[in-house]
């Protein structure tokens, strides 16, 4: 059985029905990730004596009659920022190599495990999550597998790449300014973004406490759907995971549009998108019957006021190492963690404010509209060491500008799908459209998101790793 053929729902039914194992599944998978691994560089660990006992404990219980989960045999990797107990939680830099391994696992991995699901591994990112390129100078850049010259994006790089290499059907990853709907995006996979606070972040390594999000990526939008109801459960043990029950999405999915108000995100979210991407807008608009601009208010200071935090807890987060151990810090990222840890306080605290009353401008949008679609990238991948990017005749640090049009969206704490669009003129290449809702509003975001997918708009290709 081919691997790269199925999405988690397909590997869950064959495993199910006894037209495959869970072990064969798995092999299948190891074969894919040992043949390009050595090209894309997605994969930091691999808990390979892990995966052979969940998947043979999987086939046991079938072999018993036993009830099996949503993702029973269904392999997957994480993010290494999630705790995987037994490994140290790298988080993508060297100093954490010299920390004690986890003595338990994340979470949403014990959710995981809970569904029935198979972990290989761990995944390279950006260092401490801070980029959105997943050029790490410790382990190596993580190639994206559409064109291996190009940049998977980041933070959750090996996330994105992993699923479009074929390796494996589902990753999770997190996502602060965008680290997963960049990667998504670049990598031409599904990518989701809960409402903040959705999910718990236990056992997770942070990177900046107020914005951190947690999610998952996947080669199908079923599978996406499959792998976020798994992962949903309120956990009163971490005081930032607000949810007080599971709203599964998957009965949503066949609901259709119907009814529902579509806008297109213009002003800001247009000035910044070049014609590639303003075309996958367009497109997906058309199947879902967009025609009505919307302007998303104060994009620009949203974005600013995310920079300000994002560097304020980062450097504080950092802040003994960077006196201590500054040279062994990424290179890319170094000088901005100084400076966050430098800022005024008064900066932080003004910032804050900026987004308490941004949330209310931006939750008031959804008294007139359902969905809101605009692109997850200004541009599709550049090339690996990108230092500047034109975007409608005006320059922009490449490394940063991946985040323009995601950092408005996740500062709102909306919920927020990366749909995989192909457009002309990218030398086949992939950018993401952005579904957005109300917070809490998950349900509306996949039924947007699975009549792209019925129409054939939005999917996954498989990559040439060329």
């Amino acid at each position: 059985m081919n691997n790269r053929a199925l999405d988690a729902p397909a590997m869950a039914a064959s495993i199910a029905t006894g037209e495959t194992t869970a072990r064969a599944l798995l092999e299948s998978c190891v074969s894919q990730i040992e043949a390009t691994d050595p090209l894309v560089n997605a994969f930091t660990d691999k808990t390979l004596n892990r995966a052979f006992a969940e998947a043979d404990a999987v086939d046991a219980r079938r072999a018993k009659g036993h009830a099996l989960g949503p993702l029973a045999g269904v392999p997957y990797a994480v993010k290494n920022l999630f705790d995987i107990e037994g490994l140290v939680t790298l988080a993508g830099s060297s100093v954490n190599r010299s920390h004690s391994a986890a003595t338990q696992d994340a979470f949403l991995v014990s959710q995981m495990k809970v569904a029935g699901a198979v972990l290989v591994g761990a995944l390279n990112m950006d260092e401490y999550a801070y980029g959105f390129t997943t050029e790490n100078t410790h382990y190596g850049p993580t190639c994206n597998p559409h064109d291996l010259s190009r940049i998977a994006g980041g933070s959750s790089g090996g996330s994105g790449a992993s699923v479009a290499a074929g390796q494996i059907p589902i990753t999770l990853g997190s996502d602060t300014n965008g680290s997963i709907r960049v990667p998504a995006s670049l990598c031409g996979v599904w990518g989701l973004k809960p409402t903040f606070g959705r999910l718990s972040r236990r056992g997770t390594y942070p990177f900046v406490h107020s914005i951190d999000h947690l999610g998952p990526m996947a080669n199908s939008l079923a599978g996406l759907a499959l792998a976020y109801d798994a992962l949903q459960s309120p956990d009163p043990l971490d005081a930032g995971c607000h949810a007080l029950e599971v709203q599964p999405v998957m009965p949503h999915l066949a609901r259709g549009i119907d009814g529902l108000r579509i806008g297109i995100l213009g002003g800001y979210f247009q000035d910044h998108a070049s014609p590639a991407a303003r075309e996958v807008v367009a497109l997906a608009a058309m199947t879902l019957g967009a025609t009505d601009e919307v302007i998303w208010p104060d994009a620009a200071l949203s974005r600013a006021a995310a920079f300000i935090i994002t560097a304020s807890e980062g450097g504080s987060l950092h802040l003994n190492e960077l006196r201590t151990r500054a040279d062994e810090f990424e290179p890319l990222s170094v000088d901005r963690f100084i400076a966050g840890a430098l800022q005024p306080a008064d900066w932080t605290i003004k910032a804050h404010r900026v987004r308490r009353m941004y949330r209310d401008k931006v939750n008031a949008l959804f008294n007139d509209w359902d969905i809101l679609l605009t692109a997850a990238t200004p541009v599709s991948a550049p090339v690996i060491g990108t230092e500047w990017l034109d975007i409608n005749s005006t320059q922009h640090p490449a490394r940063a500008a991946m985040g323009l049009l995601t950092q408005p969206i996740s500062f709102a704490g909306c919920p927020v799908a990366a749909a995989p669009l192909w457009p002309a003129g990218t030398g086949g290449m992939p950018i993401g459209v952005q579904i957005i809702a109300a917070p809490w509003r998950e349900d509306l975001v996949f039924r947007a998101a699975q009549a792209l997918e019925d129409a054939g708009v939005a999917h996954v290709k498989s990559a040439s790793l060329a």
